[in-house]
């Protein structure tokens, strides 16, 4: 996996958080439609250089990365794509590169999203897993599918006569764009990457609780309903017990984390005294 900068890493988890907002209100249909439609923008900003550096030039007004937008994408894509975009635009980047990078994030995150409402997430997941050891163990096809010598519709088709039918429809368009946007990378290094998005979502949909002693059912079910409001979404809980802590709890939950524990109560005490 790529390490993005610092500056990138925070307007990775600035994008997630807006996608996040944007895929609980939608449908399957509607989060599959704005997963292709930034798999577009990325095609775009991978064949494009100087596109990458318009949006990212710190110097270039909002409002004019905004018209490059609609002018490039007009009514061909959904707004909701067109102002994921510009978003990113807005955020500082490490390199220009880098923009192309997030976009392929929160592509692959909404698929994800969109196999997740159609009840196909842990398919997906498998099924990622399991076309990797196909191309371990047959090293002829994936030297087919990694050579430039021979045209997408070509690979394409030899990868539905492999999978359609047998995996879900999830999975068969994302791996349809392992093959098409490499973006220079083997499909080895393509699938991994993909496979570490889906993970990673799919973590993030997971509540982890840290605490001293176990908790009720009755405790459970407040942080379930609390914690599912918060987020506009079912959440799933996986409880850690760790007398370490003392007391209290801790919660990670995508991006956030709400630690109440007593140890870090107690060390943030420690580090007031000192300062």
């Amino acid at each position: 996996m790529k390490v993005l900068g610092g500056a990138s890493r925070a307007s990775v988890l600035t994008l997630r958080k807006a996608l996040t907002d944007l895929v609980n209100t939608q449908s399957a249909t509607a989060a599959a439609t704005l997963a292709n439609d930034l798999f577009t923008i990325l095609s775009s900003l991978t064949s494009s250089i100087g596109l990458r550096r318009a949006l990212t030039d710190s110097a270039r007004d909002s409002s004019a990365k905004s018209e490059l937008i609609s002018n490039l994408y007009g009514k061909n894509l959904s707004a909701s794509a067109q102002t994921l975009l510009a978003q990113a635009s807005s955020l500082r980047w490490s390199n220009p590169g880098e923009i192309a990078d997030a976009v392929e994030n929160l592509a692959v995150e909404a698929a994800t999203a969109a196999a997740e409402k159609n009840s196909e997430l842990e398919k997906l997941e498998n099924q990622l897993f399991d076309f990797a050891r196909v191309l371990k163990s047959n090293p002829e096809l994936r030297q087919v599918l990694n050579t430039s010598a021979d045209t997408d519709a070509n690979k394409l088709s030899l990868l539905d006569s492999l999978v359609k039918g047998k995996y879900a429809n999830s999975t068969v368009e994302l791996l349809r764009k392992v093959i098409t946007l490499r973006r220079g990378r083997s499909i080895d290094a393509t699938l991994t990457a993909y496979s570490h998005y889906v993970a990673a979502r799919k973590d993030r949909l997971v509540a982890h609780v840290k605490s001293a002693v176990e908790l009720s059912d009755a405790q459970l079910n407040k942080l379930l309903s609390a914690l599912s409001k918060q987020m506009g979404r079912d959440v799933h809980i996986n409880v850690e017990i760790d007398p370490k802590v003392l007391g209290g709890m801790s919660i990670r939950y995508a991006d956030d984390v709400i630690d109440g524990t007593i140890v870090n109560r107690l060390a943030e005490a420690g580090r007031a005294l000192v300062s």
